[in-house]
């Protein structure tokens, strides 16, 4: 049964720091593109950050740049998301996501392949 399941979230302060995970079973991430998503109360599911099956080509959303760093271990079908200086407004639930090709943009629509989401909180 093909499955994503995210961990990492949890509760910290402003400035902290949390690193999301993304594992596959079921699935060979090495295969696909993967992106991470959020949703916060109220507004639409929003992508954050993608990554080719490879590695070689990332993309961020220009509220994260520079703040968030995406990566993969294929070897352990995980795919990261370290989130740095976080903000209360990074408060949501992250989703990650596979896509059918190799290749990832920040695209609802191009991922087929979705997890259960974990909740983000960022508050003093």
């Amino acid at each position: 049964q093909l499955q994503l399941v995210e961990s990492g979230g949890g509760l910290v302060q402003p400035g902290g720091s949390l690193r999301l995970s993304c594992a596959a079973s079921g699935l060979t991430l090495r295969n696909h593109g993967i992106g991470w998503f959020r949703q916060a109360p109220g507004k639409e599911r929003e992508g954050v950050s993608c990554i080719s099956s490879s590695g070689d080509s990332t993309n961020y959303a220009d509220s994260v740049k520079g703040r968030f760093t995406i990566s993969r271990d294929n070897g352990k079908n995980t795919v990261y998301l370290q989130m740095s200086s976080l903000k209360p407004e990074d408060t949501a639930v992250y989703y990650c996501a596979a896509a059918a090709a190799p290749w990832a943009n920040m695209r609802k629509s191009f991922y087929g392949y979705w997890g259960q989401g974990t909740q983000v909180t960022v508050s003093s």
